[in-house]
């Protein structure tokens, strides 16, 4: 059975190929319950183990682990748990949101002593030519391709030191003359093999053929002390063999954008990829803003990104879609990542127990031990899954979520048009290409989550590397990490002893009638005292900041609600201050608005980088006070509603 496909299907899909098709009729979804997945709890299906050897573990965005009451996670949480305790990953979070591997002092490098590693060029195939003329590339992973965009004085705009501390890269390298020129492409890193992806993607649900980097150029692979793998790839470093029309290029305000949010996101607890640093070119760029006929010169520039694979559900169906030959490339992919990024699956063994009931009327069986490429696929499809339930948490909008833009790691990838919910709207989308069908909007982020992992799973068994059972049990694994996630984040940011369906729902159709603030009202929802006895005139005293003009009957509709919060509070048992510390760990006090965002980048625009450095260090501690700071954390002012804030175009 599947899960959100049953709310827009009255018949159940029993092979892959017809789920498939099912799934193509999210193009154009519309939510029954227009602010929430809530509604689709009563659709989702519950396999049953025939064997469990594992506990129950539901890890929430702020990095914590939160034990739930409900019994049927025992058996949800199982398969989820292949990935800790085979990997053996449960150490703790360090205060930067990353994992903590103790105090052991590590090594500092400079640029020169990296150490380079390129598996991907070294196991995969590749282009037979190295130009970077827009083509067509067959039967080949990548295409060999140096930096070439025109580079005049280039300066430093922001680095992470959080992330050089990762990489092992010595602080004071920032400080060269010359790490501009390495960081803009304009003089090669020693050691760095430089080439550009092959992908193809859906985009807004339709086949778009071959994607692939247009203007990224994937410096290379680096090992760390820890021996953890790191690509450094340029974005807007210049043509490549898949710009198509584009020149490759990228501007500062959509490189500030992703700089600050991409390192934003990990501080906040999410998987994302990473930013090291940003350099302005010092050459302009010709973009059409709001694609009006209206183009202008702006500034160019170019984010160093890094993760720890740049693989997305695309590198894998561009090959699936063009015969037996490139059918063969999707296993070595697969191998290839399984190896290098999931390689706890390469040692399982019938000892693990990993047997699990489909759910359907014959009650099939699926083995994840039988087939690795069945367990990654439904690897894939939780992490997927726990990613989107994160992002609803903190009221974040991807805005593209097209199949090119989904992290096989499950990581949030390419920051184009994104945004945080100010005033609560199910319907928000900050694209505004997205606008007539609002496909990527806040509410859909969950269904199109899966929408994408059925294109996924549907690449894996043309390849015949899964079979139709194994390929729907994984969209099934999908919606049931998805949900088990999502409520351990809504009951820990409401500081609830157990999650209460009703008592959210009603919260959240509140929050969107009235268009509150969504971070600001969670973080002084923990204010409320858990006292019965206070009078109905003083219970919305502490969230009068974000409950603005509101009428009567809205106002006796908020007091029956937090009547009912602290009915559910008082019995819990908890004090006030512990429950307070709780819930303001999980619920953050500074976002990246992108009325923040706008501010920084009119001064860059105009040579003033402090507000960017600024802002990077507030959203490195998104739950603490930082007193000083307030003012960024304030409801958008009127001009943040205008055209270019609010809302952007996919142009940079």
């Amino acid at each position: 059975m599947l899960f959100f496909l049953s709310h827009f299907s009255p018949k159940l899909p029993s092979s892959l190929s017809s789920s498939a098709a099912a799934a193509s009729s999210l193009c154009h979804l519309r939510p029954k319950f227009p602010l929430y997945p809530s509604s689709f709890l009563k659709f989702l299906p519950r396999p049953r183990t025939t064997k469990r050897s594992f506990a129950c573990r539901a890890s929430t965005g702020g990095g914590g682990v939160v034990k739930m009451e409900s019994s049927h996670l025992e058996v949800s949480a199982s398969v989820d748990s292949v990935t800790r305790d085979l990997k053996n990953l449960e150490t703790d979070g360090g205060d930067d949101g990353s994992k903590s591997f103790g105090n052991e002092s590590r090594r500092k490098l400079g640029l020169q002593d990296l150490n380079w590693d390129h598996s991907f060029v070294r196991e995969l195939p590749g282009d037979s030519r190295t130009d970077a003329i827009p083509r067509e590339v067959l039967h080949a992973c990548y295409t060999k391709v140096s930096p070439s965009a025109e580079v005049e004085n280039p300066q430093l705009v922001a680095w992470s030191e959080s992330l050089a501390q990762t990489l092992d890269l010595d602080p004071k390298e920032f400080e060269r003359p010359d790490f501009p020129l390495f960081f803009s492409g304009a003089s090669p890193l020693a050691g760095g093999v430089p080439y550009a992806q092959c992908y193809g993607g859906h985009q807004f649900g339709m086949w778009a053929g071959q994607l692939g980097d247009g203007r990224a150029i994937t410096l290379g692979e680096i090992l760390n002390s820890k021996s953890e793998r790191w690509e450094l790839q340029l974005k807007g470093a210049g043509k490549t063999p898949y710009s198509r029309f584009a020149d490759g290029l990228a501007v500062l305000r959509s490189s500030i954008r992703e700089f600050l949010c991409s390192e934003a996101m990990h501080f906040l607890g999410i998987p994302t990829t990473r930013a090291l640093c940003l350099v302005t070119t010092g050459k302009y760029v010709t973009r059409d803003m709001f694609y009006d006929g209206n183009p202008k010169e702006e500034p160019g520039a170019i984010v160093c990104r890094v993760a720890q694979s740049f693989l997305r559900f695309g590198s894998y169906q561009i090959h699936a879609t063009r015969g037996k030959e490139d059918l063969d490339i999707v296993r070595t992919l697969a191998d290839y990542a399984i190896g290098h990024h999931f390689s706890h699956l390469e040692n399982m063994s019938k000892s693990e127990s990993l047997s699990f009931s489909t759910g359907d009327e014959d009650h099939s069986i699926v083995d994840l031990t039988s087939n690795k490429y069945a367990a990654w696929a439904v690897e894939v499809a939780e992490r997927t899954a726990s990613l989107v339930a994160r992002w609803q948490g903190v009221g974040f909008t991807h805005g593209v979520l097209n199949t090119d833009n989904m992290s096989i790691l499950g990581l949030t990838i390419d920051y184009g048009p994104f945004g945080f919910l100010d005033a609560f709207d199910p319907s928000y989308t900050p694209n505004t290409t997205d606008l007539p069908g609002r496909r990527y909007c806040f509410a859909n982020q969950p269904d199109i989550g899966l929408w994408n992992i059925a294109q996924f799973a549907s690449t894996l068994s043309e390849a015949k590397l899964i079979d139709d059972k194994e390929a729907n049990y994984a969209m099934e694994r999908y919606g049931t990490k998805f949900m088990d996630e999502y409520q351990a984040i809504m009951t820990k940011k409401l500081g609830l002893p157990k999650y209460n369906k009703q008592l959210i729902s009603k919260l959240l159709n509140n929050l969107a009638v009235d268009k509150v603030d969504y971070t600001n009202f969670f973080r002084l929802l923990s204010n409320i005292k858990a006292d019965p006895s206070i009078p109905d005139d003083e219970l919305l005293v502490p969230l009068k900041a974000v409950l603005l003009d509101i009428g009567k009957e809205r106002k006796e509709a908020w007091i029956s609600w937090v009547q009912s919060y602290i009915q559910e509070l008082a019995s819990s048992g908890i004090s006030d201050e512990q429950r307070k510390a709780s819930m303001d760990s999980v619920n953050p006090k500074y976002v990246l608005r992108n009325y923040l965002c706008q501010s920084a980048i009119d001064a860059a625009e105009l040579g003033d980088f402090s507000e960017v450095r600024r802002l990077l260090k507030i959203m490195e501690r998104p739950y603490d006070e930082q007193p000083g700071m307030e003012k960024y954390a304030r409801l958008p002012p009127a001009w943040a509603y205008r055209p270019g804030v609010c809302m952007l175009s996919c142009s940079s």
